[in-house]
């Protein structure tokens, strides 16, 4: 762990560890700008998710509360990570989760019922967390495997942002073609928020490389600034309406900066009637697959970002790593009771890192921005996806370099490292990386003659991860 010995220079330096842990009180606020930049997008994201849903009775979420609850409940836990963890570390609503609260879960009961079943997953990963189960369980997984997470998600957070660029496209027929994925449409960057990006994206690395302060900062808000010239003389639109337009937000100066927040879906959930509506089965399979992919998403997040800023010890924990993961269940909880779905750790809060951010204090600037947004949600939508992303990819780059700490030459840590680093960008998913991670390190240690090299949590654990990938088979058995 990088440390100073410089002496703190008041109270509020000595609790957030600022100068201890090599920063300045500049570096946090700019650290916390950036990653509030790079997770703005949730509030417009998680209301459109959630509200393409439809519970059992037919009824949708209003689009305008559920903005309002995703700012608020956001805003709250990041805050509160920075106070109790002071650990740059930032929360809001879990993507993934959310599509499976909304398509998945709530078609089979109310939307309150739905909301509830979060919450009582936040509260059993909570009771794991006050047990010293979870941090076990942290604990148990070799240094270099949690490299290797470290690493996954700085693939992952490239995959993100070029594909939320715009500058990677799925390919609409993949089953008739060799790949996947093409660069921009039909293989050629035609549109002009992808030349937005890429100059976005050159001017961050330039100014990233010349040791710029403040250089991922200056390049979203300068990209920002190019996009809203751009539409104003284009007008490319949405990618709704043209296949050639801006993926989320449209770069466009609002008409009104103010809003009132509504704040009407707080409260709106229900913990006991899903078990009488799905059946207890379907909701124990509900709250199984909510817990394992809250768990060791938010454990590869901590890790990545930890990484990234020189703030793991010699076995790979972040400083108040239980202070981490309670104030993630917490929010889990809150993000149900708030009916946004669960809210988690944030691997994006990586980008802000990158700016500088070492302590708690980020945290508090990016919650406070999150809590504004409640009330500006129309200055939220200027920011383009295109902006945003250009500090995923630098990141993700600096994360990367971790991959020389791992020992390539021993099989048995290496294939689980690679099968790590790869399936997190390739299934887009942070569990599954460390899932695929996890068995295959126990079972080549196994099969190598090491099996007493492997922690005995991390055979539960594994099993755990074979029932995870196999919920499919067994939810079609259960239903």
């Amino acid at each position: 762990m990088s440390t100073s010995t410089t002496s703190a220079k008041n109270g509020f330096d000595r609790y957030f560890e600022i100068t201890a842990r090599g920063s300045t009180l500049s570096r946090e606020i700019r650290g916390g700008f950036v990653t509030f930049f790079t997770m703005a997008y949730i509030v417009v994201l998680n209301p459109l998710i959630l509200s393409g849903g439809a519970d059992e009775t037919g009824a949708h979420l209003p689009i305008a509360a559920l903005a309002a609850g995703t700012a608020l409940v956001a805003g709250v836990m990041t805050i509160l990570m920075g106070v109790v963890a002071r650990f740059p570390l930032a929360l809001a609503a879990g993507l993934g989760v959310n599509a499976l609260v909304a398509y998945e879960i709530a078609p089979q009961m109310t939307w309150a019922d739905a909301m509830g079943l979060v919450v009582i997953e936040g509260v059993l990963i909570a009771i794991l967390v006050l047990t010293g189960l979870r941090t076990a369980v942290f604990k148990a997984v070799p240094t270099q495997l949690k490299t290797a997470i470290g690493v996954g998600i700085g693939l992952f957070l490239m995959i993100i942002g070029l594909v939320d660029a715009g500058f990677v496209h799925r390919i609409p027929d993949a089953a008739n073609t060799t790949v996947p994925v093409e660069l921009g449409l039909g293989g050629k960057l035609v549109s002009w928020p992808a030349l937005v990006f890429v100059i976005g994206l050159i001017l961050t690395l330039v100014l990233f490389v010349r040791k710029v302060r403040g250089a991922i900062l200056i390049g979203i808000l300068g990209t920002t600034v190019l996009a809203i010239v751009v539409e104003a003389i284009a007008g490319a639109g949405s990618v709704v309406t043209n296949p050639h337009g801006w993926s989320l937000n449209v770069p466009t100066l609002p008409e009104q900066i103010i809003d009132t927040p509504d704040l009407s879906l707080l409260g709106q959930f229900n913990v006991l009637d899903s078990w009488s509506r799905a059946g207890w089965l379907v909701v124990l399979m509900f709250v199984f697959t909510l817990l394992v992919a809250d768990f060791f998403d938010t454990m590869g997040t901590m890790v990545a970002v930890g990484q990234e800023g020189e703030l793991l010890d010699e076995e790979g924990m972040p400083p108040k790593t239980k202070e981490i993961l309670l104030v993630d269940s917490i929010a889990a909880a809150a993000g149900g009771a708030a009916s946004v779905s669960s809210n988690t750790a944030y691997v994006e809060s990586a980008s802000g890192v990158g700016e500088g951010a070492r302590t708690g204090v980020a945290n508090l600037v990016t919650g406070a921005l999150f809590l504004l947004a409640m009330f500006f949600a129309p200055l939220v939508k200027v920011v383009p996806f295109e902006a945003a992303s250009t500090a995923l990819v630098v990141v993700g780059f600096l994360m990367m370099t971790a991959v020389r700490q791992i020992d390539w030459s021993d099989y048995t840590i290496a294939v689980p490292a690679f099968l790590t680093v790869t399936l997190m960008p390739f299934t887009y998913s942070i569990s599954n990386g460390i899932g695929a991670g996890i068995i295959s390190y126990v079972i080549l240690k196994a099969a190598t003659g090491k099996a007493r090299e492997v922690h005995p949590i991390l055979y539960g654990v594994a099993v755990l991860f074979v029932l995870y990938f196999a919920r499919g088979p067994l939810e079609t058995w259960i239903l």
